[in-house]
């Protein structure tokens, strides 16, 4: 860790510090590899229950209920003559919301809530890397500390089901295993700074797509594989704060209000402490959604005395439908948590600060592990300037803003550096950018799509190019040694509240991109986007393809400092590019969108697992990443040949970096088991490490993998159960890249 703990922040050095110090559950590491912390946080303290308690029988019935409701667009009531406060709550999964008025959606105009822009969570998955997670976490908890917020409604982490799904660029990844080594740590660095993380949205919530009412039917192997580890990882190893139901119905019922996920299996299995709070106007009923396991109704539609939980819940306890015992559960809860962060109980609370150059840095740093390498024949990057006196810039994307784009929570910055920006920060003076927009970002009006009603159509985009842009990006190109096109997406295309209609890339790309190349055969494309594209004739014409994300404040200088070779990437896809739709499980088995049921018809088979084990080719496979390096992995060996149910397998590999320049390399460990008993996937991602390794030198990476983690869920049982009898443990570099294999044998 020492040598990693120089390029962070002092206070993300002592976040770090105290995590290990006060949770010591750190497993320890080998000092002589980049090893992944175990991240633990901390339990919701009942230190505080006899004075909640005394405070409770103070409060009126309607002060009791006031807790339990929005009473602003973004806070609970507080009671002010008891000293107890809102619980002040913000969006924020690119960074801390602006503040908005208390009675709409309106800005609050304020001068003052200017936040650090930070990379969406499909760039930080994309990193593989539970360190940014923590630097994330924690940065974003100073911010919120300095807006005086006590929740954040973040991080979502729901699976990439579909790749047209809306909100693909924040979820994180196709993988519940990745999916969860990378929220916890996020939520361990974020309630260390005094701020509650509200985990979202619990649960199957994988399609914008008539999200609001769509019955959501997965079979129970599928549902606690694949959909729940995220959320049991949070609740059980992270302890976070709050949850918060999803708007979709699960198994008939909708989740705000559903017994079986919001009380049997979120508190009485997995012992969850904190507060669930709906999403946005979630709720349908009163007694049932307090009953049920719902603790905070959320909302704007309507006035705040007419919510569910508000007067309708008034009315229910003086009718004796609802008793003032259960009133009295569900405030307990929230004056928990109130203290958990210290916005009760005097202790002092995390100092926070807000757009400064170390969490812009934070915001750097995880941008620039973000980007993956797609292709780079004849290493056309990184970028030699050797004689270069132009380059051609082409592409709206160079110059386009995504903070705040889109329907759903964007970030009021005062930075946001572009691809443009970037590269004038970056290259000498002495080389002349000739800029072309090339492509117009255009929509048709009639079918922008009704952000109101969720659909599936999204915004439907114009995609004849205008024939003065082309030519103007043709003779930019002609006339430059390089030409780089900024092409992709946007948050204005992928956002909340649709889903993508199909794959293609908008506004004519595709064509432009070919014009383009044949203009300058020296034509490297950059993909800015937060979701899986068809880039199939795009990889073929490009000598270098990179992708890149809605990556934060920092995100152009990122990109440049990659395309000129001052950082050597190493992202890896987080999900799988398909080379068409159809390909896709959620797709190939017609269970995509569903009308007012969706049935998960491809089960265990989510992602590469449906790729790997129908033999399906992907465009670019799971966990793929090119480096300016080369590596290889020897000396793979497990600790033992046989293992017990309680033991814990240690994998050690040499990762040694046989290039000419320093580079890291994410290390993937995927286990099979060919003989198995019950239907598996060909190979599921168990393990990964991120080594940094100088060029020509090796480093030893150890990756552990508890042999509970080679569990399935037995239905029947209703329980997990390791079979017993020979694995095959694989090393790789992407699903489709296994370098070393090992078998061992569990007892």
């Amino acid at each position: 860790m020492k040598n990693k703990m120089i390029f962070l922040s002092a206070a993300v050095v002592f976040a770090l510090f105290t995590s290990c110090k006060n949770d010591a559950k750190t497993e320890a590491s080998n000092s002589d590899s980049a090893q992944t912390e175990e991240y633990v946080g901390k339990e919701i303290s009942t230190d505080h229950d006899a004075e909640i308690d005394k405070l409770i029988s103070q409060m009126t019935l309607e002060e009791k209920i006031g807790m339990l409701h929005g009473n602003s667009m973004f806070a609970n009531a507080g009671v002010k003559r008891l000293g107890i406060p809102e619980l002040k709550m913000a969006d924020g999964p690119l960074g801390v919301r602006e503040e908005i008025s208390r009675d709409n959606w309106a800005p609050a105009g304020l001068t003052n809530d200017f936040a650090t822009y930070y990379p969406a969570g499909g760039a930080l998955a994309a990193t593989w890397n539970a360190e940014m997670a923590h630097t994330f976490g924690a940065s974003l908890g100073e911010e919120l500390r300095a807006r005086d917020k006590d929740m954040l409604l973040s991080p979502a982490i729901n699976m990439v089901r579909t790749p047209l799904g809306g909100r693909t660029y924040e979820y994180m990844s196709e993988d519940p295993f990745l999916n969860k080594k990378l929220s916890v740590p996020l939520i361990v660095g974020l309630q260390e700074k005094d701020v509650m993380a509200c985990v979202k949205h619990y649960a199957a919530n994988n399609q914008e797509t008539n999200r609001d009412f769509v019955d959501v039917q997965i079979d129970e192997r599928t549902l606690r594989e694949i959909y729940l580890p995220a959320f049991e990882a949070s609740v059980k190893e992270a302890k976070a704060y709050s949850i918060m139901g999803a708007y979709n119905k699960f198994r008939g019922e909708y989740l705000c209000e559903n017994d079986y996920m919001l009380n049997k299996i979120l508190r009485d299995e997995w012992g969850f402490k904190g507060v669930v709070v709906s999403d946005w106007a979630a709720v349908h009923s009163t007694a049932k959604a307090l009953k049920n396991g719902l603790d905070i109704e959320m909302g704007t539609p309507k006035p705040f005395n007419e919510f569910f939980l508000a007067d309708k819940l008034i009315a229910a306890v003086k009718s004796g439908e609802v008793s003032e015992k259960e009133i009295d559960l569900h405030v307990k809860r929230i004056l928990r948590v109130l203290f958990q962060v210290k916005a009760m109980g005097g202790g002092e609370r995390a100092k926070g600060s807000i757009a400064t150059e170390a969490h812009y840095q934070d915001a750097y740093k995880i941008a620039a592990e973000a980007i993956v390498l797609l292709k780079n024949d004849n290493n056309a990057l990184p970028l030699k300037l050797d004689g270069v006196k132009s380059i051609a810039v082409i592409g709206n994307n160079a110059t386009k803003k995504n903070a705040l784009g889109g329907f759903g929570a964007g970030v009021k910055t005062k930075r946001e550096v572009t691809p443009l920006e970037g590269l004038k920060n970056r290259l000498p003076s002495s080389i002349k950018i000739n800029y072309a927009e090339g492509y117009l970002e255009r929509y048709d009006e009639k079918n922008k799509g009704n952000l109101g009603n969720i659909t599936s159509t999204g915004p439907v985009t114009i995609d004849k190019l205008d024939d003065a842009k082309v030519q103007e990006a043709v003779e930019a190109a002609k006339n430059s040694d390089v030409a780089i096109i900024f092409a992709g997406s946007n948050r204005d295309y992928e956002t909340e509240a649709s889903d993508r209609r199909d794959l293609h890339l908008p506004f004519g790309q595709e064509e432009l991109i070919r014009k383009v190349t044949a203009a300058n055969p020296k034509t490297i494309v950059v993909m800015i986007a937060g979701a899986p594209f068809d880039i199939n004739e795009v990889s073929q014409k490009s000598s270098a393809l990179v992708w890149s994300w809605f990556n934060g404040s920092e995100g152009g200088n990122a990109l440049a400092d990659v395309i000129l070779g001052k950082v050597n990437p190493s992202g890896k896809l987080p999900w799988t590019m398909p080379k068409q739709l159809k390909d896709s499980p959620a797709h190939a088995t017609n269970s995509f969108p569903g009308d007012k049921t969706v049935n998960y018809a491809e089960g265990i088979l989510i992602g590469y697992r449906w790729f790997d084990t129908k033999n399906v080719a992907p465009l670019y496979p799971f966990g793929y990443g090119l480096s300016y390096t080369t590596f290889a992995l020897d000396n793979a060996k497990a600790n033992k040949e046989a293992y017990a149910q309680n033991d814990v397998i240690e994998v050690t590999v040499d990762v040694k970096n046989t290039g000419k320049v320093d580079g890291k390399e994410v290390v993937q460990l995927y286990t099979s088991k060919s003989d198995s008993k019950i239907t598996r996937a060909a190979q599921e991602l168990k393990g990964f490490k991120k080594a940094d390794v100088k060029a020509g030198g090796s480093e030893k990476v150890t990756i552990k993998v508890p042999v509970k983690e080679l569990a399935y869920y037995d239905v029947a049982a209703k329980k997990w159960t390791v079979e017993p009898g020979k694995y095959t443990i694989k090393l790789g570099t992407s699903s489709r890249d296994i370098k070393k294999e090992i078998q061992v044998t569990v007892k």
